[in-house]
């Protein structure tokens, strides 16, 4: 018999997508793996799906909302390039130091109820924007967040 097969490699290219309602209240997610370690929903792209497709099935897989079904989402134009962790760069091909993200919003109405991967994260919680970024582990996660009234005008400041 032969060994299994190694995980493809991951991409040093995801998505950021940061949830959240009109009232300007955010939704994180707490790691399975890294307890106390919060952040909004956030994946790797897999082959040449577009970063949309990539923040639709994360946001989908994460939390189980379907975003193409509650308006769709915001393409932020934000991109954070930042190093990868030295004990993650395993899960890249060899020689990967950085990993380039890119920003999505949602917008909700109001808070919903969410349904976790409890094999990636074990909590979840609906914060004001200003404690949501405080309470972020990623320094981009957290000017993501910061950022959202730029890109929700009319709400709540």
């Amino acid at each position: 018999m032969s060994a299994p097969a190694a995980a493809p490699a991951k991409q040093p290219v995801s998505v950021l997508v940061c949830v959240h309602t009109r009232a300007l209240d955010v939704l994180l997610i707490e790691r399975a793996d890294f307890p106390g370690f919060w952040q909004s929903v956030t994946g790797s792209r897999e082959g040449d799906e577009p970063l949309e497709r990539t923040a639709l099935r994360e946001l989908a897989e994460e939390t189980g909302i379907d975003g193409s079904a509650r308006g769709g989402l915001t393409d932020w134009h934000m991109t954070n390039v930042y190093a990868i962790y030295p004990n993650w760069r395993h899960r890249y091909p060899a020689g990967t130091t950085h990993n380039t993200e890119h920003v999505y919003g949602i917008a909700l109405e109001e808070r919903v109820p969410v349904r976790l991967a409890p094999r990636e994260h074990r909590a979840y919680e609906w914060l004001p924007w200003r404690e949501a970024a405080e309470r972020v582990y990623s320094w981009s996660n957290r000017l993501a967040i910061l950022a959202l009234p730029a890109h929700h005008p009319g709400g709540p400041r």
